[in-house]
């Protein structure tokens, strides 16, 4: 059933796609479709759905292939969970949330303000961290600030100036009549102006009528095929600046080395910062939220140095629920479950749908893909409403797809995407970029600016697609099947004003979406440049504070000098590389230690378990205590097992080192 257009387009309702075929792409980069040419479309789009569902619908699957690799090659999974989805929305409306336009003037402030300059907008620079903050950027963020800052002041100064009166508004002429209508415009010779029609481009898409993915050849296709080179990821030095030479219209080094021959994804060898790993978890709340200034920083000064455009989105505020499971944030939800389990990360909602699908489902054939009973499901969301913060929900009668269902339409509901409103369309951005290896560094930025919410149940859940991906042989789940029905549960945003090509540039997302699978665990390491852009601020920050008042000078001196008399006397032989550990839950409360250039985080462990194993509880029913650095330039970071401890003593020989249990 094949159909040519007259731009010779091949159409078909359920053939098999290819890679070398499938063109993924954001509706920008999309050739426009005739009104006929779109209609059409949407027409095969749906109908094609009933026809793959059908037994003689598919070709046979050839012997030497399954059909988890058969489907690999096809968007039919995509296409179904679209039909899925758009199933479930239906009644979703009044209450759904809406989306606004947002200018110039809009976009500029709410990015100062989210990277922690808005003092600038309100022009008290001495007041916020703003000044600090500038003083540690580099020359190429610094003018990316300059950049947006100038934009911002431009577009208020347009705003605010006065239009000039017309002379008719000065001289009124009351004896002319009312009735004969104000001459045509002028243009500037003299010349009436012609009156052009209001006409607004639809980019291929009709009112109402949702455009089609369109599929390339594989010289024009946007996802790369990566080979199982190995690249070099290093997180001492900002990324913008390996991306300098696209700015004169070249391609980078990265990008050059880059083989677009290859099938498989990349492969990445990760240099150990001098300092230790560092993970999201590691760090306190207040140095991520300053890791997340200078994230939007370099994301910004990223994007700007490969050409591409950082778009947002602007939230417009709305009811949202307080209480329930469905359709509340993220926040709500856990100040709710912490008041039954304190400390939790995740919603225990979502915890326990995983820990479901964990235990039964993960070797069910077509987990995720075939979708459980609509009834069903719509029962199960019932009885989760009123009886799961009771304690009565019974879980033994959720079937495997029931419970896929249930989690996709948890994530669905979301007031706000998981992967946050305004920063989705720099998600979906990613896909534009031609070296894998900048793709994973957009990734990389782009974790570090979510919520704390957000990032954390985002986490759980590429935990748990990996581990369905790890069970393809048995459930037919392959890398791809799972990417193309998780990219529009992400990408598909919730309301009525949802814009539908927004919905199928998602497909485009599904690429993005094998990458956060596949490199989960690098991208909740933090990188090295940004903590030192921490580090730094906290410095210039210190070095700003001076004390009040003579009184405060005396009283500053005073805690100095008592603090430095007891550290005499608890370490009389005080010299260059010893530090004096405190550990206030053991038996022994604090010991000094002498460091080389071998010393690691482990060692001082292993050092106080030995010295305080006997008489006590066996270290087997002790909860296990890390080692932190505190203070000084950092607000506090859980040191890594391998952190060298003689670089950090060196990068911040003011702090204080305390063995300790993590919060959370």
């Amino acid at each position: 059933m094949d159909m040519k257009d007259s731009s010779s387009v091949i159409l078909t309702a359920y053939h098999s796609f290819t890679p070398s075929r499938i063109h993924l792409v954001d509706e920008n980069y999309a050739a426009p479709l005739s009104p006929r040419h779109a209609f059409f479309s949407r027409k095969v789009q749906f109908q094609g759905i009933g026809r793959m569902s059908s037994l003689g619908a598919m070709p046979p699957t050839p012997p030497d292939r399954s059909p988890s690799q058969d489907s690999q090659f096809s968007m039919e999974d995509y296409w179904s969970e679209m039909k899925n989805i758009q199933e479930d929305c239906q009644g979703i409306g009044e209450e759904a949330m809406e989306r606004g336009s947002i200018d110039e003037a809009e976009l500029e402030e709410a990015w100062l303000n989210e990277a922690g300059l808005s003092t600038l907008v309100s022009g008290t620079l001495g007041e916020g961290p703003a000044e600090a903050l500038l003083s540690t950027l580099t020359r190429s963020q610094a003018a990316m600030v300059k950049k947006r800052l100038d934009n911002y002041t431009q577009t208020m100064r347009k705003r605010n100036k006065q239009p000039m009166r017309h002379v008719r508004d000065v001289f009124s002429t009351p004896d002319s009549s009312p009735v004969d209508p104000l001459p045509p415009p002028l243009s500037p010779n003299g010349q009436i102006a012609p009156k052009l029609p209001h006409r607004t481009p639809t980019r291929g898409v009709l009112p109402g009528v949702p455009s089609c993915p369109v599929f390339l050849s594989a010289e024009e296709t946007c996802v790369s095929e990566y080979g199982p080179e190995e690249y070099i990821l290093s997180f001492e030095v900002p990324y913008s600046d390996a991306v300098t030479g696209h700015r004169n219209g070249k391609d980078c080094q990265d990008c050059q080395s880059f083989r677009k021959d290859e099938k498989d994804l990349p492969t990445f060898q990760i240099v150990k910062p001098k300092l230790g790993l560092t993970r999201v978890y590691d760090l306190s709340s207040e140095d991520m939220k300053k890791i997340g200034y200078f994230a939007l920083i370099e994301l910004t000064t990223f994007y700007d140095g490969m050409g591409i455009e950082m778009k947002r989105n602007r939230v417009v505020r709305s009811k949202t629920r307080e209480s329930g499971i469905f359709g509340v944030p993220l926040t709500t939800l856990l100040e709710n479950d912490q008041k039954k389990l304190p400390g939790s990360r995740v919603p225990l909602v979502f915890k326990k749908l995983l820990s479901k699908l964990e235990q039964t489902g993960l070797q069910t054939e077509g987990i995720l893909r075939i979708p459980g009973s609509a009834s069903r499901v719509k029962q199960l969301r019932q009885e989760l409403e009123s009886k799961f913060y009771e304690d009565r929900f019974d879980w033994e009668q959720v079937r495997h797809n029931d419970a896929a269902g249930l989690l996709k339409m948890f994530i669905r509901e979301l007031p706000q995407p998981l992967l946050t409103l305004q920063h989705l369309p720099a998600f979906s951005a990613a896909q534009n970029i031609s070296s894998p290896k900048h793709q994973i560094q957009a990734l990389h930025l782009l974790t570090m600016l979510l919520p704390e919410a957000n990032r954390d149940t985002l986490k759980a859940l590429l935990e748990f697609l990996r581990k369905v991906v790890a069970n393809e042989e048995k459930n037919r789940m392959s890398m791809w099947n799972v990417s193309m029905i998780v990219a529009p549960n992400l990408f598909t945003v919730r309301g009525k004003n949802a814009r539908q090509e927004e919905m199928v540039g998602a497909a485009g997302a599904a690429h993005m979406v094998r990458l956060l699978i596949t490199h989960q665990d690098l991208l909740w390491t933090v990188p090295c440049f940004l903590i030192s852009h921490v580090r730094k601020m906290s410095e210039a920050t210190a070095q700003k504070k001076t004390p009040s008042s003579d009184k405060s000078k005396r009283k500053l001196l005073r805690r100095r000098h008592t603090e430095r008399e007891k550290e005499r006397s608890e370490l009389t032989d005080f010299r260059d590389g010893v530090i004096r550990v405190h550990a206030p839950q053991h038996a022994k409360v604090s010991m000094a230690i002498l460091l080389d250039s071998k010393t690691k985080a482990r060692d001082v462990m292993a050092r106080f378990d030995y010295e305080n194993g006997r008489g006590t509880l066996s270290t087997s029913r002790k909860q296990k205590q890390f080692l932190f650095e505190v203070g000084g330039n950092i607000g506090e970071r859980c040191l890594d097992l391998e952190t060298p401890l003689l670089n950090v003593y060196r990068t911040n020989p003011q702090c204080e080192w305390v063995l300790k249990q993590r919060t959370t």
